[in-house]
């Protein structure tokens, strides 16, 4: 199979960061909707957010992994999480400079935040098919630490745990010139409405249909415990 499941956090429909951020990348991914993007002197617009457009405005919590078995049983899992998991407090987000990309980031630690992204890694992974060969050469091993080879060898993913950073992506690595010209328009569109503090309710399944297709929600579930 070649469809994959993610588990994201993703802002509530009703946010107002859903909207602006999706107006940011040019696409909702509740709906699929193409939006316009306001242009940006000098710089493509378009070009800069397409990859972040096509996974859809999140912050990863479990990577995308392809299905070991049906979607029913993983969404079950998934279900079986939030129930359990208390909803929590997301300090405000800022836009940051994340190695050369431009992405939200949280204003100072959440060890809530950080513990539900662990608990979402584990809790789903039996779910998880085990990375190819290809999958695993995409990441590059070569010049990842020992312990995030290992993460990638067991997790099929390197950036867990404590190499986990939260961030919802706003571009593509930007050149010092670009990001002069792209940074200030992200931050006058998002800086407000994503520095008020909201709270953490939903646990949110995105998935593609096969390669290179767009992320849309499947299924937003409510945070139970």
């Amino acid at each position: 199979m070649s469809a994959r499941l993610a588990l994201y956090w993703a802002p509530e429909i009703s946010d107002p960061l859903h909207q602006a951020a999706s107006a940011w990348l040019g696409r909702d991914a509740e709906t699929g909707a193409t939006l316009p993007q306001a242009p940006l002197p000098g710089v493509d617009i378009a070009e800069v957010t397409a990859d972040a457009r096509n996974y859809g405005f999140h912050a990863t919590l479990k990577p995308p992994f392809r299905l070991a078995g049906s979607y029913a049983e993983a969404r079950a899992a998934a279900a079986a999480l939030a129930a359990r998991t208390r909803p929590f407090a997301l300090p405000p987000l800022r836009v940051a400079d994340l190695d050369g990309f431009l992405a939200l980031r949280e204003a100072e630690p959440c060890p809530a935040l950080h513990a539900f992204a662990d608990d979402c890694v584990r809790s789903l992974d039996a779910h998880r098919a085990p990375a190819t060969e290809a999958e695993i050469a995409r990441r590059r091993p070569e010049r990842l630490a020992e312990r995030e080879r290992a993460y990638l060898a067991e997790w099929g993913y390197p950036h867990v745990f404590e190499a986990w950073r939260f961030h919802l992506t706003l571009s593509r690595r930007l050149s010092p010139e670009e990001m002069a010209v792209v940074r200030p328009a992200a931050e006058a569109a998002l800086a407000e409405i994503a520095g008020v503090p909201r709270a953490v309710r939903e646990l949110c399944l995105f998935t593609q249909a096969g390669p290179g297709a767009p992320f849309l929600v499947a299924e937003r579930l409510r945070l139970l415990g």
